[in-house]
């Protein structure tokens, strides 16, 4: 795919992966929809990136609004050809620990939101000609289990299956899945279970390349999954 002149939509936008994802987007001259719950995280985005980046605070897992925003902002003249589901949260605590609440959350957001979007924006790509992609970022937990982390994995593992169901689904529509499953990233996100970030992890910024290397891929080429590790997970001895 040419990314040039390419309508991208973004969940989990406002920082992190989705920030450096919706930067190289935008360098390579797409226009990205960012979606996030945070609009001041958002609007401070839009000054870095320019009029190319268009905030859309919207909390994905509120089905409604996720069907309201896309009827209001697409046609079918006007149509993403791009979706990258990376919003996402997580947290970890043994299972006797964890309340009902922090439970739902990883469900609603990781799963159902992840439904929620794809289902109205893939209506909106099979009437294409050109192909078009969906990326879904898992994680390494999707394929291994972790002590206390039996929702995040719940989820992630079920980000693998959705992502494998979806792809030999939607390919006779020339459009592509992908789902990335990255390893340990330089953010906060593991902050919950006593994991702080470090640069021997993954950099946002390499992987939002790795993320534009897939879409750049040749029309009828497909990379249906793939993991990314850091090669040296330990953090450096200062």
């Amino acid at each position: 795919m040419n990314i040039l002149s390419k309508i991208a939509v973004i969940t989990g936008a406002s920082s992190g992966l989705g920030a450096a994802i919706s930067k190289v987007l935008i360098e390579n001259g797409a226009t990205v929809y960012g979606l996030g719950r945070k609009a001041d995280k958002l609007q401070n985005l839009k000054k870095e990136l320019g009029t190319s980046f268009i905030p859309v605070p919207l909390d994905i897992s509120d089905f409604q609004k996720v069907k309201e925003w896309v009827g209001k902002a697409f046609s079918i003249t006007h149509s993403p050809d791009i979706l990258i589901n990376n919003a996402g949260v997580g947290s970890f605590a043994p299972i006797d620990e964890m309340d009902q609440k922090t439970w739902y959350q990883m469900v609603n957001v990781n799963l159902n939101g992840l439904y929620y979007i794809t289902s109205e924006i893939v209506k909106l790509m099979k009437p294409k000609i050109s192909s078009t992609h969906i990326i879904n970022i898992g994680s390494i937990l999707g394929s291994l289990g972790r002590v206390d982390g039996t929702a995040y994995c719940a989820t992630k593992f079920g980000v693998q299956g959705f992502s494998d169901a979806l792809f030999k689904e939607l390919r006779v529509f020339n459009i592509k899945v992908t789902c990335i499953n990255p390893g340990s990233i330089d953010t906060s996100f593991f902050k919950s279970s006593g994991i702080d970030a470090h640069s021997n992890m993954l950099q946002a910024k390499d992987l939002a390349h790795t993320v534009l290397h897939v879409l750049q891929t040749p029309d009828n080429m497909l990379i249906n999954e793939m993991t990314i590790r850091p090669l040296n997970p330990k953090q450096p001895k200062n």
